[in-house]
């Protein structure tokens, strides 16, 4: 096989319709566009989106940044730096830190973000860590624990 031996396979390549060429043609006077009205008329037709004057459907949705996520986890959320308050080998849970004062407000369960040091070594007991959180309460001498 030679390059000047190739050619399309049969049947591939279709002639192109030669529209509005007369009545013998097949497709002579309106060119199979109908009677009248805009969509016959030469030029672009209508822009993408455009229903006949109706207050289309982009402009009728509402403009939201994403959508509500379903069944969302709710955490009580406290930074590490807020532990380090607490003497060395506390066991740290929600209702601790609800004795202590620390929280106020807690009906989700805890979960531990890493902003701030921490110096003590803690064992917390919390539903979720972030990577920094348990990275820095081990590396103070603590152990964290996922309950729940």
């Amino acid at each position: 096989m030679r390059l000047n031996d190739l050619k399309p396979q049969k049947g591939s390549k279709k002639r192109r319709k030669r529209v509005g060429r007369g009545i013998a043609a097949g497709q002579g006077a309106s060119a199979g566009l109908g009677m009248r009205g805009q969509k016959s008329r030469s030029g672009s037709g209508t822009r993408p989106g455009f229903e006949g004057g109706q207050q289309p459907l982009y402009r009728r949705i509402p403009k939201l940044k994403g959508f509500p996520v379903i069944n969302r986890k709710n955490y009580t959320t406290i930074n590490v730096e807020k532990l380090a308050s607490l003497p060395a080998n506390t066991e740290v849970t929600l209702q601790s830190l609800k004795e202590v004062g620390i929280l106020t407000a807690g009906k989700h369960p805890l979960k531990i973000l890493g902003n701030g040091e921490l110096g003590v070594a803690l064992n917390v007991k919390a539903a979720a860590f972030t990577q920094s959180a348990k990275t820095k309460i081990e590396a103070a001498g603590g152990s964290c624990e996922v309950v729940g």
